[in-house]
């Protein structure tokens, strides 16, 4: 299967994230009955505090493919990405490879390097030193969020 549809993704930039800021409980769920007492703890819940850690880096991208699904990344999950992340191996990184936007979880080789992905149907991208490819690591995707049903 080809990344192709990456070449459609979204990304929208937001370093003023006080729209986040909501009202919620901050106690556990449980799968049983809630306790009163939770109902009246009530605090703002900052998400720029728990999700981003560098906000003039930070971008949203949209996953377009299910090349990361063994990661829990699907279709249409907005991802948080951090272009100012040192990549490290086993990152999920957002990658340039020839012109395409790829995600795939970055390893590094003696002289090569290697964009895996998690998903059988979707092949490893290998990128030898002296190899003439555009190739570039955009970002590191640092977390995911999605919609439940």
């Amino acid at each position: 299967m080809s990344d192709n549809n990456y070449k459609k993704y979204t990304s929208k930039h937001n370093p003023d994230f006080n729209s986040v800021l909501s009202s919620v409980s901050l106690s556990s769920v449980t799968s049983g009955f809630a306790s009163p007492v939770a109902d009246s703890i009530e605090c703002a819940l900052d998400l720029n505090k728990y999700l981003i850690a560098n906000p003039i880096s930070t971008f949203f991208m949209r996953a377009s493919n299910n090349s990361m699904i063994g990661a829990g990344v699907y279709v249409n999950d907005l991802l948080i990405v951090d272009r100012s992340l040192d990549v490290k191996n086993k990152s999920i990184v957002i990658a340039i490879y020839n012109g395409e936007l790829v995600i795939r979880r970055f390893y590094k080789g003696v002289g090569k390097i290697f964009l895996r992905p998690e998903n059988k149907n979707y092949q490893t991208i290998i990128i030898r030193e002296g190899d003439n490819v555009d190739f570039e690591i955009w970002g590191v995707v640092t977390n995911v969020i999605r919609t439940v049903k």
